[in-house]
């Protein structure tokens, strides 16, 4: 017998499987629905197909394919690991799992730091200028990526505890062309030899794993079933690599420095009380641009300017 969906156009098919991700309390369900039937049409959006092609009947083998690709679905796999690719910012990237999707909010992490790196005369960050970043727990990829793209004197320092990371950013790096500027390290932010590999460095990025340890039993099934939780647990109080991170930045910032983190929205005023107690010659606790980011920038005296921003 025929997959159900035989014989039928893209939009009925998606319609159908819409109804089969409803029933069974699939979360967002036209959306996953419609961006797996454009990713078969060879499309990112089901908008930007002609009508022609919308009009066509599926070929048995594209039946066969958005089958195999629903049920996938149906078992609640994140539609980014199961059409293996999406897109951050400008770039197209290859997801697999367990390795952490990219989420919005990174998008906007990597604005700022655009917006800062490009707009600084005077401080050593022109055009002519050599720029070094270290990225801790690098994921896809995306946050390095992204700024190799946008800053053709950058370079990048990338390191993630899992291997499963390391490659998949090895492999976005080779496809996007941009390998020659990014060194990549299978390797815990705690270890000494991180000091080896980097020093005087301009900027660290994080989005490291911020949840609260009991966050964890409320996650959906799509992000705890597939997702690696060491990308996601942040310990107790969110802040176990955080802090990891913040007692680095100091050894290997050069002065002026900056540290970019992706935190949870309790996060700010913690982190500020930590850094007073904890952290000798840094950091002067910047900005806050939203609860969702902390900007740290590497002071000499250990004075505290806090600038708070509508």
């Amino acid at each position: 017998g025929l997959p159900c969906g035989a014989y039928m156009q893209p939009l009925q098919a998606v319609d159908l499987w819409k109804n089969h991700f409803t029933e069974r309390g699939v979360m967002e369900p036209d959306h996953s629905s419609l961006y797996i039937m454009a990713y078969l049409l060879g499309a990112k959006t089901i908008e930007s197909l002609e009508q022609e092609k919308l009009s066509e009947f599926l070929s048995p083998e594209k039946t066969e394919q958005m089958w195999k690709l629903c049920s996938r679905r149906l078992s609640r796999m994140p539609v980014q690991y199961v059409i293996e690719e999406w897109d951050f910012r400008d770039l197209t990237l290859k997801m697999r799992p367990p390795v952490f999707i990219p989420r919005p909010e990174t998008e906007e992490l990597v604005e700022l730091m655009l917006n800062d790196l490009e707009m600084k005369p005077g401080t050593g960050i022109g055009a002519d200028s050599q720029h070094t970043c270290l990225e801790v727990g690098c994921g896809s990829g995306a946050i390095s990526l992204s700024l190799l793209k946008s800053l053709p004197q950058l370079k990048v320092t990338a390191l993630d505890q899992s291997q499963d990371a390391v490659d998949l950013t090895r492999a976005n790096a080779l496809m996007l062309g941009l390998q020659d500027r990014l060194q990549i390290h299978c390797l815990d932010v705690m270890k000494e030899t991180v000091l080896s590999l980097c020093r005087h460095v301009s900027t660290l990025v994080s989005n490291p794993p911020y949840l609260f340890s009991e966050d964890m039993t409320t996650l959906e099934p799509e992000i705890f079933l597939f997702e690696d939780h060491a990308a996601l647990d942040g310990g107790k109080d969110g802040l176990k690599v955080i802090k990891q991170i913040l007692t680095l930045a100091p050894q290997i910032l050069s002065n002026h420095g900056r540290v970019y983190l992706e935190v949870d929205p309790r996060h700010p005023p913690l982190i500020q009380r930590w850094v007073e107690v904890n952290v000798e010659e840094m950091l002067c606790l910047f900005l806050f641009v939203r609860p969702r980011f902390c900007i740290l920038r590497k002071e000499k005296s250990n004075k505290y300017h806090k600038l708070d921003l509508d």
